[in-house]
């Protein structure tokens, strides 16, 4: 009517009234590559727990310093001061507040010197906040970067108990800087107040004294290039006396099905089987969360400090990604970074008109540099919306490397190191399943896993 013109076959919106629509599996955005799972080897915790063995070292403390800011005030916390070598394991805790006491605050402006190479060598200085770089001569006499050093980073220490008189280099500010400073003298003052300060003291100078290796291990006598009936020295390796044990944690949860629903409505997929099977993705994401930043396993926080470098201009360059490979330079395997960061390192090869290669990792063209690959991980945070980490490992228990632990076997097992275990049906008719994997993460020995931190990405 009115020139419409009558249908002459059946519409489609009726005739899918008697069709089956072709379905997909429920999808799930939060999947990812898992890298991080893929390439670690996975090494048998049978006990449950696994303990790391290794050579005697002598620890003469290398970590960093805490602050608590107080509006535009920072001070020290009393007991961090015991991550500096000198005051490793000194437990009076009046000394330690009363040196904390005496802490001057200064600002630095981007470019201003903090200490100058040739001057009196009479404090120790904190950064609580900012970047400076440590200059000294190079080879042939220009001035060249020594280290950079960070929040909670120190220098100045070994001042305190050696008769070094001056610097033997600069160190200048390359971001605004807030650093806490002491004098030699109020140290000379503690010592003679505190006999038990002294005696730390003295302790610190004849452990430094043993006789040790370039990594702090205990030295082995060794005799090598004699000739005839040279008398041999007598040695035996020390071994630690408390090793790091690393029992296997737990990821779990209970799935609930309503039994309606698991014996109904399972055509064409099965509801139990898919609910199951987007639950262990889920666990499994946040199996590698956990081996990234749990604070008592975690890579991030497992490094050892030495191994933690930052970079020097503030984005990654390929400068800083050869001075991480210097951290884990024997055999490393891989670098595991968030995509942003790895988008903010290809910026960087671009301005500076550099092309990394690719190298295949099981079927995948995957960036690389000087041959290793650079694989993603949305694991590793982003902190304050533009700074990262990068990290660099070395994997395999014959290589001393990163390995991952888990036991397989379990009672009901589905994957290696996660089951599925039948917990009943209640009144209400839901059935219940327990859903669990068990792993951790070892670190075999510090120059396994290096971190290049404070990457900005924006």
């Amino acid at each position: 009517m009115n020139g419409a013109r009558s249908q002459l076959s059946l519409a489609t919106a009726a005739a899918r009234n008697l069709a089956t629509t072709t379905k997909s599996q429920p999808q799930m955005q939060g999947i990812t590559s898992r890298w991080l799972l893929r390439i670690l080897p996975w090494v048998e915790a049978s006990g449950g727990v696994f303990r790391v063995n290794r050579r005697l070292s002598y620890a003469m403390g290398d970590g960093r310093v805490t602050f608590v800011p107080n509006g535009a005030e920072v001070r020290v916390i009393p007991a961090e001061l015991c991550e500096l070598p000198v005051l490793r394991g000194f437990e009076d805790a009046e000394v330690l507040a009363a040196l904390a006491g005496r802490f001057v605050q200064r600002e630095y402006a981007a470019g201003n010197t903090l200490v100058e190479m040739g001057q009196p060598a009479d404090q120790l200085v904190l950064i609580a906040h900012g970047k400076v770089n440590k200059i000294g001569p190079g080879k042939y006499g220009e001035p060249t970067v020594l280290d950079v050093l960070a929040d909670g980073d120190y220098f100045g220490d070994q001042a305190w108990v050696e008769s070094q008189e001056t610097w033997d280099f600069t160190v200048k500010a390359v971001t605004a800087c807030t650093v806490l400073v002491v004098p030699r003298s109020v140290l000379e003052e503690m010592v003679g107040r505190s006999e038990e300060l002294r005696a730390h003291l003295e302790r610190f100078r004849t452990h430094a004294q043993q006789p040790q290796n370039a990594h702090g291990e205990a030295h082995v006598e060794l005799a090598a290039g004699h000739e005839g009936e040279h008398e041999l020295a007598g040695t035996f390796v020390d071994y630690e006396i408390a090793p790091r044990e690393y029992e296997l944690s737990v990821a779990q949860t209970v799935l609930r099905v309503h039994t309606r629903v698991a014996d109904l409505y399972n055509n064409p997929m099965n509801q139990v089987e898919e609910q199951l099977r987007l639950t262990i993705e889920e666990l499994r994401e946040r199996q590698e969360h956990e081996l990234m930043n749990n604070r008592d396993f975690g890579l991030l926080h497992n490094a050892d400090f030495s191994q933690r470098i930052h970079t020097r201009s503030g984005p990654p360059t390929p400068d800083d990604f050869d001075e991480l490979l210097a951290t884990v330079w024997k055999d490393p395997a891989v670098f595991l970074a968030h995509p942003r960061a790895i988008a903010a390192f290809g910026r960087e090869c671009n301005r500076q008109g550099v092309y990394p290669q690719s190298v295949e990792i099981n079927g995948h063209m995957m960036p690389a540099w000087r041959g290793i690959p650079v694989l993603p991980c949305s694991k590793i945070p982003i902190t304050d919306g533009h700074t990262s980490s990068i990290v660099l490992l070395r994997t395999g228990l014959e290589k001393q490397g990163v390995i991952g632990l888990r036991q397989t076997g379990i009672p009901d097992e589905v994957q290696p190191g996660l089951n599925v275990r039948f917990m009943g049906i209640n009144e209400k008719a839901i059935t219940s399943y327990l859903v669990s994997t068990y792993y951790s993460v070892a670190v075999l020995v510090p120059d396994a896993l290096g971190i290049l931190e404070n990457v900005e990405i924006g």
